[in-house]
């Protein structure tokens, strides 16, 4: 047997479970083939290109599977979050929370427009979806992709209809909105981790790391040298100001600092959690101090 046919009963396979939802067998001969031509050889990956390398006769099909019809796309995420929690689910496993930047050339794609893209470190066009992905060791395994409609899109009707986003969708969420529903959902799945770990473009979020405890989770997030917090062994009093009308709400008894201020005299120590694949060891310093 041949490496590539080798290759394709492989792939066959592990898609097997992912199949079955997909009841007209036109579409679950189609899903191998489009998801080759994805992962194949190949830098273009729109839909020509692939049908050319992967079905040359059947590119009305392809086009078809990919473009036309409703998806309920309900029974394949049970699945993959079923197969994932399988594989690697569980108290060490450890759910991360980030970005994922298309770059794009055009503007019609749904979504697209001026962005940052972290691998270019940089704003550019692209399209921006908020990931979920549970990870144990060394292992990622991507569970949840949404893309995310920034405001030049939610304010121009026109286009969403043009582009066939759904009414559901036409309303402004923030990237942290976003992950908290798709997190509660994966929950109620079943899909089991330890902690949450999240970037700073998620940590800067006051209701999101709120929601992250009201939900019980352990988490740990980054954040800016700017953030605001507060010595650990700050209380909320009632107001003493004698200037206008009592406040009715309690406030902290200490004042706010920097993250940077109160950090400023801790013990740093270097940690290296993983080598990477490009630069070798991943490391930074950290330090650690108990806070408000």
């Amino acid at each position: 047997m041949s490496t590539s046919v080798a290759r394709e009963h492989e792939l066959q396979s592990w898609l097997e479970p992912f199949l079955k939802p997909l009841r007209h067998p036109a579409r679950r001969r189609m899903c191998p083939l489009y998801v080759a031509g994805l992962i194949g050889p190949g830098a273009r990956k729109s839909l020509q290109p692939i049908a050319a390398r992967v079905a040359p006769a059947d590119y009305d099909q392809l086009h078809h599977f990919v473009a036309v019809g409703p998806w309920d796309e309900a029974p394949l995420e049970a699945k993959l979050l079923a197969h994932a929690n399988r594989l690697v689910g569980g108290p060490d496993a450890n759910l991360v929370i980030d970005d994922t930047a298309l770059p794009k050339k055009g503007t019609h794609s749904v979504g697209v427009g001026p962005q940052y893209v972290g691998a270019l470190g940089k704003k550019a066009n692209c399209q921006s979806l908020v990931s979920l992905t549970l990870a144990k060791g060394e292992v990622p395994i991507p569970i949840v992709l949404r893309l995310f409609l920034p405001e030049t899109w939610i304010r121009d009707l026109g286009r969403l209809q043009r582009a066939g986003v759904p009414e559901a969708f036409w309303m402004e969420r923030s990237k942290p909105e976003i992950a908290l529903t798709e997190l509660q959902q994966i929950m109620q799945a079943g899909v089991s981790f330890g902690a949450v770990v999240a970037d700073a473009g998620y940590g800067i979020s006051a209701p999101f790391r709120q929601a992250l405890t009201a939900l019980r989770l352990r988490w740990a997030v980054s954040t800016v040298r700017i953030q605001k917090v507060y010595p650990a062994d700050v209380r909320v009093v009632a107001s003493t100001t004698t200037r206008g009308r009592p406040r009715k709400t309690l406030v902290p008894d200490a004042e706010a600092i920097s993250a940077e201020v109160m950090l400023a005299k801790a013990s740093w120590r270097r940690v290296t959690w993983r080598r990477g694949t490009k630069k070798g060891p991943l490391r930074a310093k950290f330090a650690a101090v108990r806070g408000g």
